[in-house]
């Protein structure tokens, strides 16, 4: 190390290259130190590129840009105006249909319900507008689906297969969207449960014949009542029993109970027809005899004389005999046997001896 040099060549007086490497030097060269970098002489892609760009928008001296301009504002300026007016316009009107109404929300909490008719709110996510069909009348069929039946047990330890279709829409869109969770769930579950604890108090009679009308009734007004206390914002605008007919494994025994059944129905309409022709006939006859005893009040022997005249007229009208009462004439005459004798031929007389 006294000699001055270092571990790629010495830094004497002698170096012309005044770094170690020397070109007059024959020692090991330095690894730091580099050849100089020769420039490019023409310009690169990218610098064509950019100046493409900035001639094509009128920067071709390497200025700013000219873009084009309105009222004093670079157009650009313009354009986002427009979008945002877009975007707070477009979200923020509402078209309400006749048959529609709009339940609005901000921030996720209820504000009012809309009417028919153009309504104006905040763009998402500020306000948000459920616009619903509350008019349309929708419906739900239990049972009848093939698969399985739909058992119902009556009041008389009988069971029905029963099929029925429920019919309903939107009363109020606020309850109905946010207070129930599955609406057509929770409406086929209290049809179910309705029918069967109406089904539960009438006779199976009375369940597929002409009762039917009434376990309807009763149906649709448990269910109003259920669906009112649960608050789901609907209206059950009727039930109606499509079929009632008993399970697929007695149906051949229910036919023949029922068949039965009106047969013996029939005995009865026959009977009660029976007496209520001998009740009006009684009661005839006793207005008449009513007619009789006043008249018979009024004057006691003719009435008498009357009736009996008009007893011995239907006695006697239905005989072959005539009395006759006059004086010298025989009181009984049998015209019937004179005129039988008449017609037969003459027989000879046997001599008696005696003289008539």
């Amino acid at each position: 190390m006294s000699n001055g040099r270092g571990p790629w060549g010495g830094r004497g007086s002698g170096d012309s290259g005044g770094d170690g490497g020397g070109s007059g030097g024959d020692g090991p060269k330095n690894p730091w130190s580099q050849p100089p970098r020769k420039r490019p002489q023409g310009p690169t892609a990218l610098d064509e590129l950019l100046r493409k760009g900035r001639s094509q928008w009128g920067g071709g001296d390497g200025k700013r840009p000219n873009l084009p301009e309105w009222g004093g504002r670079p157009i650009w300026f313009w354009a986002i105006i427009l979008l945002i007016v877009l975007w707070l316009f477009f979200p923020s009107v509402h078209l309400i249909g006749p048959q529609e109404r709009g339940v609005l929300t901000r921030f996720g909490n209820y504000v009012g319900t809309y009417q028919p008719g153009p309504a104006f709110s905040f763009p998402a996510p500020i306000d948000r507008v459920y616009v619903r069909d509350v008019d349309n009348i929708r419906e739900i069929r239990i049972g009848g689906g093939g698969e399985s039946e739909n058992r119902v047990l009556t009041g008389d330890q009988n069971i029905v297969d029963l099929t029925y279709l429920v019919r309903w829409n939107v009363k109020e869109l606020e309850k109905y969207l946010f207070q129930i969770d599955d609406p057509d769930g929770t409406i086929s579950e209290v049809a179910e449960s309705a029918m069967r604890a109406v089904m539960a108090r009438v006779t199976l009679d009375e369940a597929i014949g002409a009762g039917r009308g009434e376990v309807e009734q009763r149906v649709q007004a448990l269910m109003q009542e259920l669906l009112d206390g649960y608050g789901a914002g609907v209206l059950v605008q009727g039930v109606s029993i499509e079929e009632a007919d008993p399970p697929a494994a007695v149906e051949e025994s229910f036919r023949e109970v029922s068949a039965s059944q009106q047969t013996a129905q029939t005995y009865l309409n026959d009977a009660r027809a029976y007496a209520q022709q001998l009740t009006a006939r009684a009661q005839g006859e006793a207005a008449a005899f009513t007619r009789v005893y006043e008249e018979y009040r009024l004057a006691p022997e003719v009435t008498r004389q009357r009736m009996y005249y008009e007893t011995m007229e239907q006695i006697l009208g239905q005989t072959d005999v005539t009395i006759i009462e006059a004086e010298g004439v025989t009181p009984y005459l049998p015209l019937p046997e004179i005129r039988a004798r008449a017609q037969r031929p003459a027989t000879p007389v046997p001599e008696t001896g005696e003289t008539q």
